[in-house]
């Protein structure tokens, strides 16, 4: 099926893979796995989108379909390898492009229902920075009762809170400063500290039953994975390009854990968007033209964007 790109998300691994931080890279390329549009045309065989529909597409267009995670729904995990939306290779030996573009062409199973509730530029971010976060909130069962760490108040992190919020944990903000306190709390974090500050890990010593890391630098584990209680999980879905360090006795002391997530499969993203849409959640925005694209990758690097950037793709035509 054909969609017409309205709006086209701005992620962190738009960065590293246009930098070729994460390996070798087929250039020329068209990054962007955050996009909503309109389906503009079908094929005959398409049966579940129609044309003028509202729909999205995240970060992965295909999968073997055979496997047992595909089989499950958790095509994210596909040991017959899925195919990104952009510099992956597809089954018919292209390499895919992204949503920097004024259309793309996906299987329909690889497509999403855009809720009318969410507004159109805010709804791109959710097919990664939104499911990314969403995922492992609901698989590790953050809910009422469970205390939730969320490291980093960037466009993963702002998500990370206003998920976990709804979802009924007590969450708390652990990011480099206090500057952006206020909106943390604002988009439901009860606690707010200052990694800057030793103090707080003395503090916030086995407190914690989930931390949600979603910085992709480099950060002191041991003193991170001290901050769980009994049988708490460490999830990173940050992705730095340096390995990161995890002392085995933090991790032993009190039957820690720690793991790692990748967004999540089409079912699961379908799900978040409608409880999104439900529940009023939707990402902070700030709308640019193509002509701003480099410019917004250096601010994100730079911390410098509250909380996402998304591309008005009607500047590129």
């Amino acid at each position: 099926m054909l969609i017409e790109i309205r709006y086209a998300g701005i992620c962190h691994s738009d960065i590293h893979t246009v930098r070729s931080e994460w390996g070798p890279v087929a250039y020329p390329l068209t990054v962007g796995h955050e996009i909503v549009g309109r389906v503009a045309e079908v094929g005959p065989d398409v049966t579940r989108h129609a044309v003028g529909e509202r729909v999205g597409v995240g970060c992965m267009v295909n999968s073997c379909r055979e496997c047992e995670a595909c089989r499950d729904g958790q095509e994210q995990y596909c040991t017959g390898g899925n195919t990104m939306t952009y510099a992956g290779v597809d089954r018919d030996g292209t390499v895919t492009q992204g949503g920097y573009s004024t259309h793309v062409v996906v299987d329909e199973d690889f497509v999403l229902r855009v809720p009318e509730a969410i507004p159109y530029e805010a709804a791109a971010p959710l097919l990664c920075a939104g499911i990314t976060t969403y995922s492992p909130l609901r698989h590790w069962k953050a809910g009422p009762g469970s205390k939730v760490a969320v490291v980093g108040l960037g466009g993963l992190g702002h998500m990370a809170v206003k998920i976990a919020a709804a979802l009924g944990a007590e969450v708390t903000v652990l990011s480099q400063t206090l500057n952006k306190k206020d909106d943390g709390l604002a988009f439901g974090a009860e606690h707010y500290y200052a990694t800057g500050d030793k103090a707080t890990f003395q503090a916030l010593q086995n407190t914690f039953d989930l931390i949600i890391n979603t910085v992709s630098a480099p950060i002191k584990m041991s003193s991170y994975l001290r901050l769980l209680r009994l049988d708490g999980v460490f999830v990173t879905v940050g992705a730095p390009p340096q390995p990161l360090e995890v002392p085995a006795f933090a991790l032993i002391n009190s039957r820690r854990s720690f793991a790692g997530s990748n967004i999540g499969g089409i079912a699961e993203t379908q799900e978040m968007l409608d409880f999104c849409a439900e529940r009023g959640i939707a990402p902070e925005v700030e709308v640019i033209g193509a002509d701003a694209v480099n410019e917004a990758y250096e601010r994100v690097l730079a911390s410098d964007v509250r909380y996402r950037f998304v591309i008005d793709v009607d500047t590129l035509r």
